[in-house]
């Protein structure tokens, strides 16, 4: 692998804390829940009647063409918005770039599902000839990261690969990879998520999947905990931009982290549980520490997966475990964010990561919050109910999907 070293030097997103980076950070660091009563459907005819709603989102503002925003799924505005933030963060130009050099990487687990459903039911309603020409386009889950090069003029490496709930991580990942190979210089990468529709809550409710801790939406989602009854469904988008270094310290660029290491693997176990022995996520974690050449103590803050499912989060503890060894207990802080966001599917790695890379920034580690029973089988300093300041040079950001896809992510302070 090339010594290209890689930085992060923009940050965007869109989230149920808010939607910007410093209104979701200081709701991670005040511990306060984005869940509630869902809004954007009527929930009484479902089990589950919660989620983290994404509120007071106006997408025109994001688009060079505001009304172009009606030809974008609510996924694809997230993720618009999120790399608007990103790339007016980064302090980038493009006119004083070579934009062959510069990709976008914004993948999502599910797509555009609510174009799907609002069409399907023009054609089953109306016959086919009243379906929009623009559904295809509109809901296939690359056209974020095609509508993003567009917007902002970047012409290098453009994909989205989907993978669940690791979407984020692996498209972070990857991204990186191609800067550390030497075949751009930076990306707008991460994920984006909408599916809190019908068919989604229908679909993960049938599964037994999601909470119906429906009077008490704020205390819902609760990783770790042993009285959790599965996740609450998210929405949003986390983006970053990454630049390998040299060109963003030639143009000046301020850089939050670096981006030293990233993990990948595969349980082959199940459609949608965790292998629970946990070697699968363990082994992508070792992947990352050794392309960081970071050992497992150095490691002072994992941003978990932790989803607040009886299996996942059980399987989880025992591959940070298996991938930290004593460390695992002795040092190293473990929380789930997704406590207070929900889990936003293929948006979730991207949100993450960026609350991974605040932790080094900021010094403070958020919380998991509703920890008051905590499972035993779940033995980490999970860092129950406060945010804890603490220096962190080191943090490592997981994610895995259904399918069995692994991602883990490495971040080191900048120096």
């Amino acid at each position: 692998m090339s010594e290209r070293r890689v930085v992060i030097t923009g940050i965007g997103c869109v989230s149920p804390l808010g939607n910007d980076l410093n209104t979701t950070w200081e709701g991670m660091k005040a511990g306060r829940s984005g869940i509630g009563t869902i809004t954007l459907l009527d929930p009484t005819p479902y089990d589950c009647k919660i989620a983290g709603e994404v509120k007071d989102f106006s997408p025109d503002q994001y688009f060079r063409v505001p009304k172009d925003s009606r030809r974008a799924d609510r996924y694809v505005q997230f993720a618009v918005a999120a790399s608007k933030m990103a790339f007016e963060d980064s302090g980038l130009d493009v006119s004083t770039v070579d934009p062959r050099r510069f990709g976008v990487m914004v993948g999502s687990g599910i797509g555009g599902l609510s174009t799907l459903e609002r069409e399907h039911e023009v054609c089953l309603g109306k016959g086919p000839k009243r379906v929009s020409p623009f559904t295809i386009p509109m809901m296939i889950s690359n056209i974020a990261s095609g509508i993003i090069s567009m917007e902002f003029g970047l012409l290098g490496p453009n994909m989205a690969i989907v993978t669940a709930c690791a979407t984020s991580n692996h498209n972070i990942g990857e991204a990186w990879r191609i800067i550390k190979f030497g075949d751009a210089d930076g990306f707008l990468c991460g994920g984006a998520e909408s599916t809190v529709l019908p068919m989604g809550l229908a679909g993960f409710s049938n599964m037994k999947a999601l909470s119906t801790r429906n009077d008490e939406p704020q205390r819902a989602s609760r990783p770790f905990d042993v009285d959790r009854d599965g996740f609450v469904m998210g929405e949003g988008a986390g983006v970053i931009m990454i630049e390998e270094l040299e060109h963003a310290r030639k143009r000046g660029a301020k850089i939050y982290a670096e981006l030293i290491g990233y993990g990948v693997s595969a349980d082959a176990y199940h459609l949608s549980a965790p292998s629970p022995d946990g070697s699968g996520p363990a082994y992508a974690i070792e992947m990352s520490l050794r392309h960081g050449r970071i050992n497992p103590n150095e490691v002072q803050y994992l941003n978990a997966h932790a989803t607040s499912t009886g299996l996942g989060d059980v399987a989880e503890a025992k591959a940070i475990k298996l991938a930290f060894g004593d460390h695992a207990k002795n040092g190293l802080m473990v929380s789930s964010t997704k406590s207070m966001t929900g889990h936003m599917l293929g948006a979730a790695g991207g949100i993450e990561l960026i609350a991974s890379v605040m932790a080094i920034h900021d010094g403070v580690v958020p919380p998991t919050i509703n920890v008051e029973n905590q499972d035993p089988e779940c033995d980490l300093d999970v860092v129950p109910n406060v945010a804890r300041e603490a220096k962190i040079d080191v943090a490592l950001s997981n994610s895995f999907g259904f399918g069995g896809h692994n991602a883990s992510v490495l971040v080191k302070r900048y120096v």
